[in-house]
């Protein structure tokens, strides 16, 4: 399975395409002659990558501002009609859960979980039809293990890795294929909307990726049909510790660890 050949017809759907990874998707995959769909709130942003994206690759873009998190305008979005979905939109929320807004914490898991499942579900109808398709979902290595003071993201995530990798399995055969990115710290506006800049000053500098290399990397992991991309040498010490540690040991270091942003 590998990317399906970039045709006028053939669309490619990123959300959270505003910024940070999503923009880097967007980029990345109209250079490689694919027309995209940017999806996000912040239309001046939209309308600004998408006036880039067609004069510098030349291709087809189209801005649909929409709010993930809303139900009826998520319905609006769903086609299928598309030839690569990239289910990136997410945030994250830092603190005791009692402390924190019941409407955002729903939210979160709205964006992170319900929207991932209902896109995919959408797209994947027509692909399977054709053949061809591929999806990728950004997970996160937070979702290798509990997440004390970051539960609801550590819980979102972990239904993103354990649904992208499952479905991967499932479409072994059909010409679809889907990915999962699951990175660990990547240079974006993740940790100011997540109100925690904190988390900037916490992780030294060498160990974070750019948002250019994390979506270079899912990309060609999408064309490989690769189950699960992991940028960074330290999104992969991540990966290991959180398949190999003891839940205890982890959730007992992670508490400490976001104890200390909030």
């Amino acid at each position: 399975m590998s990317l399906p050949t970039p045709t006028p017809c053939a669309r490619v759907v990123v959300t959270g395409a505003s910024s940070g990874i999503g923009a880097a998707l967007a980029e990345g995959l109209a250079a490689r002659g694919h027309s995209p769909i940017l999806v996000a709130r912040r239309e001046d942003r939209l309308d600004a990558l998408a006036g880039r994206l067609a004069e510098r690759y030349r291709v087809q873009t189209e801005v649909r501002p929409c709010d993930l998190g809303d139900r009826e305008q998520r319905a609006a979005l769903a086609s299928r009609e598309i030839a690569v979905l990239c289910n990136n939109a997410g945030f994250a929320t830092y603190g005791p859960l009692a402390t924190l807004a019941p409407e955002r914490e729903r939210l979160q898991v709205e964006l992170d979980v319900v929207a991932v499942h209902e896109l995919t579900l959408a797209v994947l109808p027509g692909m399977l039809g054709r053949r061809a398709g591929a999806i990728l979902i950004t997970g996160s290595t937070a979702g290798n293990q509990p997440g004390p003071n970051n539960t609801t993201y550590a819980a979102s995530k972990a239904f993103a890795n354990t649904f992208a990798e499952s479905l991967h399995a499932e479409l072994a055969g059909t010409g679809v294929g889907c990915t999962l990115l699951a990175p660990g710290p990547v240079r974006t506006e993740f940790t100011r909307a997540a109100d925690v800049p904190a988390v900037d000053r916490l992780v030294p500098g060498p160990l974070w990726v750019s948002a250019e290399q994390a979506a270079r990397e899912a990309i060609a992991g999408m064309a490989r049909g690769r189950r699960r991309v992991v940028p960074g040498p330290f999104a992969k010490v991540q990966t290991v510790g959180g398949q190999y540690t003891p839940r205890g040991i982890t959730a007992r270091v992670l508490r400490a660890v976001y104890g200390r942003l909030v």
